[in-house]
């Protein structure tokens, strides 16, 4: 049994070896995709080009307006002349926000609340999300110092009602990339086992090997034990170079236990390389097996928390989200990686998960099983 095993191993290796285009899917385009998706998945937005119509020109209206640059969410690009300017600007995308302070800032300032417009593209929530927090928070810290300066030039002092103290666990700089990487490492784990297991067998149906193969003594379930064991091998391997180059390129910290990391790992690959089989029960030939497998990327990318909060969305679809297996690897690997917890906080988690790996993994080889029987 195990040399027919180990035959078929031997085969699929030759094949990954010798069929480069393979090759650089298993091996460069995990770490393309690190590399991108570690640059370009920003979801706090800094250096919105920002337009100025300044009617008061004096020194307290700059103060205000270097307290906003300081904070590197908006980046000065010049002064308009009126607000119809500004708006053009930003109509024309050559500006994201526009601030207008009027001619008696500086007066208004002494006698009451000195009014400012900041008006803000909404045409990306994001960007207007984080414009909007950036500048009422400046705001709100320039009236402070503006009281709290007053009251000391009268000899008195200025306690707040409440000291709000707070404490940020596991990521105190706020980092989303700390928050992302794991989710990316997640989802490439899925997407590489799920597309290139699918792709073997679907391959194989394509050019006849299968039949040749099966007028062997070797067994269906020993074929596809043989065909799927590179691909965990080289699962494992790629997990392992996206979590070196994450940690050590990016600086994102694992402060779990990684011999934890890796035997859950194990176990999720198991659901994907089901997946991919159950695929390859169902499509005829390898554009219908993409095809699938994005019908299957698609959900898991929206649905399981990588880039949207699952406390968010409507009861329906947690529900539908629950079924996906990266909704439970996600909580596991980012509560390795991040929060350093062990099986004891995770096995709420991994008991879902495994149950699914197992169901899936077992059904998928008995239905291809027997329909090559």
């Amino acid at each position: 049994m195990l040399r027919r095993i180990w035959s078929v191993i031997r085969k699929e290796i030759l094949h990954i070896l010798r069929d480069r285009r393979t090759l650089f899917v298993m091996i460069l385009l995990p770490v393309a995709q690190l590399l991108v998706f570690g640059y370009a998945v920003e979801t706090e937005v800094r250096h919105l080009p920002t337009l100025v119509v300044d009617h008061d020109r004096s020194q307290a209206s700059w103060q205000f307006l270097e307290k906003l640059f300081n904070t590197t969410y908006f980046d000065f690009c010049g002064y308009a002349s009126s607000q119809g300017e500004m708006v053009a600007a930003i109509d024309g995308g050559r500006a994201r926000v526009g601030i207008v302070i009027p001619a008696r800032f500086a007066a208004d300032l002494d006698r009451r609340a000195a009014q400012v417009l900041v008006v803000i593209d909404g045409s990306d929530p994001g960007v207007a999300r984080s414009a909007l927090t950036a500048a009422t928070t400046t705001s709100q810290e320039f009236a402070i110092e503006l009281l709290t300066e007053r009251v000391s030039r009268r000899g008195a002092t200025m306690q707040t009602p409440v000291d709000l103290r707070t404490r940020v666990l596991y990521n105190p700089n706020l980092r989303s990339l700390d928050f992302m990487l794991p989710g990316i490492v997640g989802l490439i784990m899925q997407l590489q086992t799920l597309l290139l297991t699918a792709f073997s067998v679907v391959r194989e149906r394509e050019r006849g090997t299968i039949e040749q193969l099966l007028v062997t003594p070797i067994r269906p379930w020993e074929l596809l034990l043989g065909k799927i064991t590179p691909y965990i091998v080289f699962g494992l391997l790629n997990t392992a170079m996206v979590l070196v180059i994450g940690c050590f390129w990016f600086g994102v910290p694992f402060k779990g236990s990684l011999f934890l990391f890796f035997w859950l790992s194990l176990l999720f690959l198991f659901s994907s390389l089901g997946l991919g089989l159950a695929i390859s029960t169902v499509a005829a030939n390898q554009q219908q097996a993409q095809q699938l497998a994005a019908l299957i990327t698609l959900p898991s990318l929206l649905l399981s928390g990588y880039i949207f909060p699952r406390e968010s969305m409507p009861p329906l679809i947690r529900d539908v989200g629950a079924l996906i297996p990266l909704t439970y690897f996600l909580q596991i690997i980012r509560g390795i990686i991040l929060k350093g917890v062990g099986l004891a906080y995770l096995w709420q988690h991994a008991v879902p998960l495994a149950i699914f790996s197992v169901s899936v993994f077992a059904l998928s080889v008995v239905s291809f099983g027997r329909r090559l029987e």
